[in-house]
This record gives C-alpha cells, sequence and structure tokens, in this order.
C-alpha cells in the first residue's frame, strides 16, 4: 500500500516569526548591496555625459543611465516592501510576547492569592487579641512585681522641719569653709627681716627691727 499510494511528508515545526523577521531582513540587506552598486553605475554615467556633446553617443549612455535608473527604482520599492513586513511582523511578535507576559504574571498573581487565601486560614483576629490582651496583663503583673520588690524596710519617719534645718546648717558649714579672710590677714603681717652690714637688720619697710624682727627702741 505504501508503494501505491506513498507516505506523507513529516510536518515541521510551525513557522517561527523571529525566523521569518530574520530572512527578510537579509533579503532587504542583500537589495541594499544592489542598489548601492547602482548608484555607483549611474554616478558614472552621470560623469561620462558631463564631458560629452550632444548627440548619439551621448544618448546611448543616457539610455544606459535611465535603464540603471529604473532597475534602482523597482530594487527601492522591493526594499520598501520588505522593510515594510518585517516591520509588521516585528510588530506582531511584541504584541505576542506581551500577551505572553501579561499571561504569566495573572498566573503569578492566581497562585500568590490562592497562597494568600490558604495562609489567612491559619490566622484567626480573635486568638490574636486575645495573645495581645494576655502580654498586657503578663507587662502590668511584672510592674507590679518590680514595685513591690523595690520596697525598703525599716527606714524611720523623719521629720520634713528637721531635714530643712539640717540642709540649713550645712549650707552655713560649707559657706565657712569657702572664708578665705585668714589670706588677708597673712599679707599685713610683718615683713621678713634683711641683713643689714654690722649685724643690723631691717625690715622690708626700711625700720631697724632686731633679731626677732620687731621694731628697736632707739638709744637715749
Amino acid at each position: 500500500m505504501n508503494r501505491l499510494f506513498g507516505t506523507g511528508k513529516p510536518k515541521g515545526p510551525p513557522p517561527n516569526l523571529t525566523d521569518c523577521i530574520g530572512k527578510v531582513d537579509s533579503r532587504a540587506e542583500s537589495i541594499d548591496k544592489k542598489i548601492a552598486r547602482l548608484d555607483a553605475e549611474l554616478s558614472k554615467y552621470k560623469d561620462q555625459m558631463k564631458k560629452m556633446r550632444e548627440g548619439p553617443s551621448k544618448n546611448m549612455v543616457k539610455q544606459k543611465a535611465m535603464r540603471v535608473l529604473k532597475q534602482k527604482r523597482m530594487y527601492e520599492a522591493q526594499r520598501d516592501n520588505l522593510m515594510q513586513q518585517s516591520f509588521n511582523m516585528e510588530q506582531t511578535n511584541y504584541t505576542i510576547q506581551n500577551l505572553k507576559d501579561t499571561k504569566t504574571t495573572v498566573d503569578a498573581m492566581k497562585t500568590g492569592l490562592k497562597d494568600m487565601k490558604k495562609a489567612y486560614k491559619d490566622v484567626k483576629i480573635n486568638k490574636i487579641e486575645d495573645l495581645q490582651d494576655q502580654l498586657e496583663d503578663m507587662m502590668e503583673d511584672a510592674n507590679e512585681i518590680q514595685e513591690v520588690m523595690s520596697r525598703s524596710y525599716g527606714t524611720p519617719e523623719i521629720d520634713e522641719d528637721d531635714l530643712e534645718a539640717e540642709l540649713d546648717a550645712l549650707g552655713d558649714d560649707l559657706l565657712m569653709d569657702d572664708d578665705a579672710s585668714y589670706l588677708d590677714e597673712a599679707s599685713t603681717a610683718p615683713s621678713i627681716p634683711q641683713d643689714l652690714p654690722g649685724g643690723k637688720t631691717t625690715s622690708r619697710d626700711g625700720v631697724l627691727v632686731d633679731e626677732f624682727g620687731l621694731p628697736q627702741i632707739p638709744a637715749t
């Protein structure tokens, strides 16, 4: 039976837009190269016509230039066609990719929502509020315990008036300790005697004094 009817060819993978865009762009680049060669040929004919006089020879060169220009226009039209096709396929490919990305995002959001619902099933608001109330009660109990533990025992009762009187007296003692009047008395004390020739001594003020620093009584 296979010899009579043959076997069908295996189907290949469906066309890929990215591959199609690459092939179209390659064809457009090939046509661009042909257009560049025709431009060079046209430039050569233009230079020849500038140097030639009017006549059959110049008309022949002109005909060649017209033929090349016509080919160039045809190639340019084909290239523009291919570029438009490539652009359309790129836009289509871009739209398809955006749709795929959107679908992936939506699927991820659905999965996240499902996980959130599952997690919230294990969370009870009432239990959380009860837990917070218990913690608050425990903190209050802990503070009361600290206050009880910090109580002092056996402290005698002291009259505040006695404390104020003692504080005032303490202030007077401090002021007396700060009194520097004794320094003034030291500054008015007799000066140290200074020896003079002949065994006589004088004070800093020039008064004759004895060995004890007392003023001498003048001899009568």
